[in-house]
């Protein structure tokens, strides 16, 4: 698949098949928020790869916004230190991996924005790093309209050379 066409059909993924992804596809996905471009290559963020199912069970009930983490194959806990840019660079990482994760059939969504700190004792987070959000993966358990998305038209969000002129 190439970039524009994963960024066209990536959509929120919240309900899972009872599969395992691939070993192979789960490096990719981390490996893919490792290879991802970082301020002043800083690289603020940790990830906690998480497979066991009984652990995943108990992130699914501490993240009040992300149950279905319960059901998922995997997790990805972006974990980041308190950097100026630890935000910017963590978000970057994660759209990396669910694009990634796209590629491979493998859908995802994005749980959380801080406000995690309950998992820090499941995980054995210390203390001065914060977690940023949790991204569950799996296989979709049902087949989703790929690309079907309800944007605005692009002319009232896009500007050419100036705000008041639209992007057409």
């Amino acid at each position: 698949m190439d970039v524009f066409e994963a960024v066209r059909t990536l959509l929120a993924v919240r309900q899972y098949k009872d599969e395992p992804v691939a070993e192979d596809v789960v490096r990719q996905i981390v490996e893919a928020a490792h290879l991802t471009a970082s301020s002043m290559n800083k690289q603020p963020w940790h990830f906690v790869v998480v497979q066991n199912r009984d652990t995943l069970r108990k992130m699914g009930a501490l993240a009040r916004t992300g149950p279905y983490i319960a059901d998922a194959a995997l997790a990805v806990v972006v974990v980041t230190e308190r950097t100026q840019f630890a935000v910017s660079d963590a978000s970057r990482a994660i759209q990396s991996m669910m694009l990634t994760a796209w590629d491979h059939g493998i859908g995802s969504n994005w749980v959380g924005f801080m406000g995690l700190d309950a998992v820090k004792p499941l995980l054995n987070i210390p203390d001065e790093l914060d977690v940023f959000a949790i991204v569950p993966f799996g296989k979709p358990a049902a087949d989703i309209g790929q690309g079907k998305k309800n944007r605005k038209p692009l002319g009232e969000i896009a500007h050419r050379e100036t705000f008041s002129t639209p992007f057409e």
